[in-house]
This record gives structure tokens, sequence and C-alpha cells, in this order.
């Protein structure tokens, strides 16, 4: 696949609701994949713009505020340690800085993830047993 057909799928993904594309082309797979930004979702409020304006600012800086959990390798994404075991972190609690959040398994290694920083788990970005790609937001913490 040349580099224009990846710079025309792109730009389509910016013009549609589209999320994610996946496209195999002479053995080649390609996914491209895009998280919508609460500043592109519409509120809609009866009341003055100014206030819109405002409620749209702080949803803003909400987003900014929170710190994101990364994966540092491509694999597949482990929430607990075990099928039958409890989850490293549940959304909603404490978490400290270097405490595991979950497993990425690849080649057969299981790579523990840890917390940046301190903080409370708002969301997991990621489903049990999904792959994951490298630089993929795993978590959203908000430090403390």
């Amino acid at each position: 696949m040349e580099l224009e057909e990846l710079k025309e799928l792109i730009e389509l993904l910016k013009e549609t609701d589209i999320t994610e594309v996946q496209i195999e082309k002479d053995g080649t797979k390609i996914k491209i994949k895009r998280e919508k930004l609460l500043s592109s979702i519409e509120m809609p409020i009866h009341t003055s713009a100014g206030f819109k304006e405002k409620i749209v600012a702080e949803a803003e800086d909400e987003t900014q505020r929170l710190v994101t959990i990364t994966s540092p390798i491509v694999g597949t994404f482990y929430r607990s340690p075990t099928p039958e075991a409890a989850h490293f972190a549940e959304v909603g609690s404490k978490v400290n800085k270097g405490q595991v959040l979950c497993i990425v398994e690849a080649m057969k290694l299981m790579n523990e993830i840890e917390s940046d920083v301190d903080g409370i788990l708002v969301k997991a970005l990621v489903e049990n047993g999904q792959p994951v790609e490298y630089g993929e937001p795993l978590f959203l913490i908000d430090p403390v």
C-alpha cells in the first residue's frame, strides 16, 4: 500500500464517524484507529452560548489533566494475573505509582504495566484479552 493511499484513508476517517478501519491488500495488513475527543461532542444545552462554552472548556481541561498509561509493547492485554483472579486495579480505585495495573503478554512473556503516578483509576480503555499496539492508551488516571 502506498503512502498516498494511507493518507487518503486517514483523511477519510477524519471526515466521518468511523473510528477504526482494517484493510488487507497484497498480503499487507493495515489497521488505523482513532479516538474521539470530548471536544467533538455536541452537547444539547438550551442556555446561553457562554455557558455552553464554559462546560466544553471544563470538559477539555478535565481530559488534559488525566494521565494516560500506554502500552510499551505489542501484545495481548490482561487486567488480572489469571482468568479467575480479580483485576489488578478497579475503575474508581486509588492506585499508587509503581502499582501493577495490567499485564501485556508478548511472545509468551508476561510484562507487568505499572502506574506512572498516584491517583484514581478513571477508565480502562481496552477490554480484557484484546490485542494492543505499541503506544496504545490502556488507562486514564486522575493524578492526586
